[in-house]
């Protein structure tokens, strides 16, 4: 039985700020990975069917290569198939006619199975849970770590300054972009070689031989470009619409928060996704695809200087629309079920708190929070 003399008295609220009843890592993860899971069910089928859009009208003919977004991350997906639509990869050339989006949608279900509208998930989530789970903890620990070393001196209930959640995500989303860039490209060369998870050294092998390990991180310095800007502004963003509500987020308000936060992050870099786009692609089609490889001549620099020469900043703003409809509701939905999950565990680590504590202080401190 605890000791009373060592009992933290001191009257409780369910506050995401009390380290007495603060998350652990372990259950930050959980609240992470359903949170991932959610997301990519939801966001998944969009750009399914945007895909199969866009192979109807030979929009894929002419690449080795497109990318596949299940609301977590983005994937490199090879077109290397024989085109016939029997190969299980090849589910984006199978046969159709459709007349629009939700045409799209209708038809897939009703001639190929509902669960067509999730095709190609699987292998990308091996990747894209433990990358966004990477994230989400990452952000929560250097964010609280930050927070209670600047607010050590202050009163208690002082909101967390601004800088943190901009530190936080933008140096989370660093790490894990960084440990999962290999990753990522690895599969993409395994799925161009159409090689089993057996074979991954096989895979290893070839890139080694061309690029070298510093040649693992090909590619990532466009990738940080576009993600840790929109990191920083996305939770700056989101935490700043939590203070304006006394930090009591329903899982309504987190998510309108959520879409609002990733709405205005990703409108600020879109330039930086046009770009990451434009030299993601190339280099898989002649770097990572292609052996012996071309080596790509142009800069991400100079790429940004074509593209504005070419269109003028319009062209830096390519696909803005598109990309908020895509951005929005994955961080909306990707948030509220953290914030729901990281709520779900702060109740419980307070029941637990409670329930470790004799019945006389626990009555008193109830009895103070009654009157507070």
């Amino acid at each position: 039985m605890l000791e009373t003399s060592s009992i933290d008295d001191r009257p409780f609220s369910l506050s995401p700020d009390d380290p007495r009843f603060r998350i652990t890592p372990t259950q930050q993860m959980a609240a992470a990975c359903s949170g991932a899971l959610i997301t990519s069910l939801f966001v998944t089928p969009l750009d399914v069917v945007k895909i199969r859009l866009q192979a109807q009208q030979k929009a894929l003919v002419a690449n080795k290569c497109f990318l596949y977004c299940n609301g977590l991350m983005d994937h490199m997906c090879t077109c290397l198939g024989n085109g016939n639509g029997t190969n299980s990869q090849d589910w984006y050339k199978r046969p159709s006619h459709f007349n629009g989006t939700l045409d799209a949608f209708i038809k897939i279900t009703k001639t190929e199975g509902v669960t067509s509208l999730w095709s190609g998930l699987s292998p990308t989530l091996v990747l894209a849970i433990p990358a966004t789970v990477v994230y989400f903890v990452s952000y929560e620990q250097l964010r609280t770590r930050l927070s209670d070393w600047a607010n050590s001196s202050k009163p208690v209930g002082t909101p967390q300054p601004m800088w943190s959640p901009l530190v936080s995500g933008c140096t989370a989303r660093l790490w894990a972009a960084t440990v999962v860039s290999p990753l990522e490209l690895i599969r993409t060369k395994m799925q161009s070689k159409r090689l089993s998870y057996f074979e991954v050294h096989e895979a290893l092998r070839s890139l080694l031989r061309y690029h070298g390990w510093t040649g693992l991180w090909k590619g990532l310095g466009p990738t940080l470009l576009r993600d840790v800007p929109f990191s920083g502004i996305y939770w700056v963003t989101y935490e700043k619409l939590k203070i304006i509500n006394n930090n009591k987020s329903s899982f309504g308000y987190s998510f309108l928060g959520g879409s609002f936060a990733g709405s205005v992050a990703a409108l600020v870099t879109t330039p930086f996704d046009v770009v990451k786009t434009y030299r993601q692609i190339e280099m898989a089609e002649k770097e990572i695809i292609t052996e012996p490889p071309k080596f790509l001549g142009q800069s991400t620099f100079s790429v940004i200087l074509s593209i504005y020469e070419k269109n003028g900043v319009q062209g830096l703003f390519t696909g803005l629309i598109p990309r908020i409809i895509k951005v929005a509701p994955a961080c909306a939905i990707m948030v509220a079920t953290f914030e729901y999950g990281k709520a779900f565990f702060q109740r419980h680590n307070l029941l637990e708190f409670q329930r470790d504590m004799p019945l006389h202080v626990r009555n008193n401190m109830n009895s103070v929070n009654g009157n507070t």
